[in-house]
């Protein structure tokens, strides 16, 4: 037997290889600046060291997708969708107000869905499901580009990727989480069936209205059951898929505009894919309208209207997308008090129970909404309508009334602040409460320049309320006795850009139908939600300061708190400024308000507030079939030469603060 070869003999037999070993390395190795070259090109590496890095850049890049690939595993328990609950409002003392849920599915056997209904889906997510591997290479191409140049960051997941998504992963948008649903959605195409898949995408996908999978989908909008759509009305639950808040056309008109669009394009997209013939697409020229939402059992009387004001809040203040918020779970931590609540229900029905809609016609179709709100921003109360169930309108909340001459205490405090220019390029001048102007009958409206003409070529001039003259008359008193020429008169020296101004700065929306700026501008043609009154008369109520009306104190879920965001604080008045509308606004000690009533007659409002806590309440009337307003002459038993406003608004208000200071 031969022994073994000691090392040093190997390493001495050895040597030749690996002196040919390193200087091959060498070789690779690039050398800084380049022998051989001059001027920029000693700098580069050159073509073959070129492609040997981008084949070792690729080489890692395929062992990490493959570690990645190997390393990840189906979940073997579906996520928090297949363990729903209810979502909890509290009233402000923590006590519970009101359970919506559970979340509205119902599974539904894929041969029992219409093939046109699948079809709709496929052609609107994902022509291409039964031949793809569960992920499209040109999908996320086209997602990345799209992000890179800051379009839809949607289009890249296919149905299965989706359905990963649904009942495995969160709705998060991170990188982790995205390429975690990649290599999922290659597992389960490989491990499922294309049909076992389409079936769990369309019984887990949102469609809104609280309505998961495709079965209640269709009732929640046709009110019928999935086998019985057809191509039309299933190309248009498929529109919902891309995002249900903003194409459930029952949310407002442009939801119906962008749902009619996007119903369109899907139906085509059918045609186009093969799945629906051109004669079948003729015939589906008229928008399948869906039916109205139906209104959550055990809302009823004030309860519905709060919660929607709640769940709004939420929807606008937290990270919560409204699919996620649909699965339940979170417990939603209010600002309403009971009983406020309680007293301005009572209040409001017990005065509207003086109507007589059966013998006097313009008793009927009247309607109030009606809100108080601290001086800190909280939103205590709330009148929406006589029963959330029967009337989903929310009066508190609704922006189509014009608040007439409750508009003068910001016109007010507009001058108070900014001064007036009584000439063109002359300095603004200030004014005090004591300034005097002409409250006489239909005095000329002046401007700088002279008087103000109208479009006929007529002098503006303005009526007082019974056709009063009042002499010369100090600027407290005129907002204290609401005289309109003199508030006319001064919301035209102030500016009327100004005088908006210094009403959004109060709390009014930018957005709150302002109209055009003539004189009227300063008798209110604006149209503010009670909401937005009541917390704008709070920021004269605080000093000067405006805290922004909200009505969650907080969220939580599984006992941990969510970010919500906390409402802004402005100091748009100074506490003199406050002060001098506050000391005109006063009708008795710890108490100060304003009624006021439209230049047409359709509105009639009582704002005010009694020590920390603002309430504004509006009766009006509304066609029913045209939904415009109706003038309120003769309304509330007035006789019919009595055309201006109603007296229940201040009544309601009266009765509500003696039970709820």
């Amino acid at each position: 037997m031969r022994p073994l070869p000691t090392m040093r003999a190997l390493l001495h037999k050895a040597a030749p290889y690996r002196g040919a070993a390193l200087r091959n390395l060498r070789r690779l190795r690039p050398r800084y600046p380049r022998p051989g070259r001059s001027g920029p090109r000693r700098w580069l590496p050159s073509p073959r060291q070129t492609v040997l890095a981008v084949c070792w850049v690729l080489l890692l890049l395929v062992g990490l997708i493959g570690y990645g690939y190997q390393r990840t595993r189906i979940p073997s328990d579906l996520n928090a969708f297949a363990t729903q609950q209810d979502n909890v409002y509290y009233w402000a003392d923590g006590t519970e107000m009101a359970r919506v849920g559970p979340v509205d599915r119902q599974s539904m056997p894929l041969d029992r869905i219409p093939a046109s209904v699948q079809w709709a889906v496929l052609a609107a997510e994902n022509a291409s499901f039964y031949s793809d591997s569960g992920i499209s290479v040109k999908g996320i191409a086209r997602a990345v580009t799209d992000m890179a140049t800051g379009g839809d960051t949607q289009g890249g997941s296919t149905i299965t990727q989706q359905y990963v998504k649904n009942v495995y992963l969160s709705q998060s948008q991170t990188l982790s989480r995205k390429v975690t649903e990649m290599f999922i959605a290659v597992k389960l195409d490989r491990k499922m069936s294309k049909q076992q898949i389409l079936d769990g995408y369309l019984n887990t996908s949102w469609f809104g209205r609280g309505a998961y999978g495709v079965q209640r989908a269709a009732k929640a909008y046709y009110g019928k059951d999935v086998s019985q759509l057809n191509a039309s009305e299933g190309a248009f639950l498929a529109t919902l898929l891309k995002g249900a808040g903003l194409y459930d056309p029952a949310v407002g008109p442009a939801n119906h505009r962008r749902a009619v669009a996007r119903w369109k394009w899907v139906l085509d997209r059918m045609v186009k894919i093969g799945r629906l013939s051109a004669a079948q697409r003729a015939s589906y020229t008229v928008f399948p309208e869906p039916k109205a939402p139906p209104r959550p059992a055990g809302l009823s009387g004030e309860t519905g209207y709060l919660v929607d004001t709640a769940r709004a809040y939420v929807s606008s203040h937290s990270g919560i997308s409204d699919a996620e918020f649909d699965r339940g779970g979170y417990q939603i931590y209010t600002t309403f008090e009971r009983p406020r609540v309680d007293a301005l229900d009572t209040a409001v029905k017990q005065q509207l129970h003086g109507l007589r809609p059966a013998d006097l016609p313009a008793d009927r179709d009247v309607r109030v909404g009606a809100a108080s709100v601290g001086t800190d921003g909280r939103i205590l109360a709330l009148y929406g309508g006589p029963d959330y169930v029967t009337q989903g309108f929310d009066d508190a909340n609704i922006a189509i009334v014009p608040v007439g001459t409750a508009y003068a205490p910001f016109v007010y405090a507009a001058g108070l602040r900014d001064g007036v220019l009584l000439a063109r390029d002359a300095p603004r001048t200030p004014v005090t409460p004591d300034t005097l102007y002409d409250g006489d009958d239909k005095v000329p409206v002046r401007t700088p320049e002279g008087p103000y003409w109208s479009r006929d070529g007529k002098i503006v001039r303005v009526a007082n309320d019974g056709d009063r003259s009042w002499g010369q008359i100090t600027l407290r008193q005129a907002v204290a006795s609401s005289v309109n020429t003199p508030i006319v008169q001064l919301g035209m020296d102030v500016g009327l850009d100004r005088v908006r101004q210094a009403s959004i700065d109060a709390g009014l929306l930018p957005d709150s139908g302002f109209g055009a700026q003539t004189p009227d501008f300063s008798l209110g043609t604006a149209t503010p939600s009670p909401i937005r009154m009541a917390g704008a008369y709070a920021t004269f109520a605080a000093g000067g300061t405006h805290t922004a009306p909200y009505s969650v104190l907080r969220i939580t879920r599984d006992g941990e708190r969510l970010p919500l965001q906390t409402p802004t604080v402005t100091h748009p008045f100074t506490p003199t400024v406050a002060g001098q509308v506050d000391d005109a606004l006063s009708t008795a000690p710890g108490r100060a308000g304003t009624a006021g009533t439209s230049t047409g007659n359709t509105s009639a409002w009582y704002v005010g507030y009694t020590g920390k806590v603002s309430t504004a309440v509006a009766l009006f009337r509304v066609d029913p079939k045209t939904q415009q307003l109706e003038p309120l002459t003769g309304t509330t038993g007035r006789a019919p030469h009595e055309t201006t406003g109603s007296t229940y608004p201040e009544s309601i208000w009266r009765h509500y603060t003696t039970a709820a200071p």
